[in-house]
């Protein structure tokens, strides 16, 4: 039974979503710079771009998060902080 890689199509993703997104943004930014340099061969580069997207997907959405939580704040009158009511439809 071979041992499951975090590279392989099934793992591209494993481990990505208990990272930061300082952790997922400093190992794509790795990535990207192993690919720059050619010094991976084809299907280690193929591994790497695979998961290299994964991780920016994962920072997107981590992006998509935060800004959605600072849309929800807003200062009061009184110079508070207060979080807006969710929107009701």
């Amino acid at each position: 039974m071979a041992e499951e890689d975090s590279t392989t199509p099934d793992g591209v993703e494993a481990g990505i979503a208990e990272l930061s997104f300082e952790q997922a943004l400093s190992e794509l930014e790795g990535i990207v710079q192993r690919l720059e340099r050619g010094e991976a061969g084809l299907d280690e580069s193929i591994a790497l771009y695979e998961r290299g997207a994964a991780l920016k997907r994962h920072c997107e959405a981590k992006l998509r998060d935060a800004e959605l939580r600072i849309e929800k704040i807003e200062l009061g009158a009184d110079g508070e902080v207060k979080l807006k009511e969710a929107d009701t439809p």
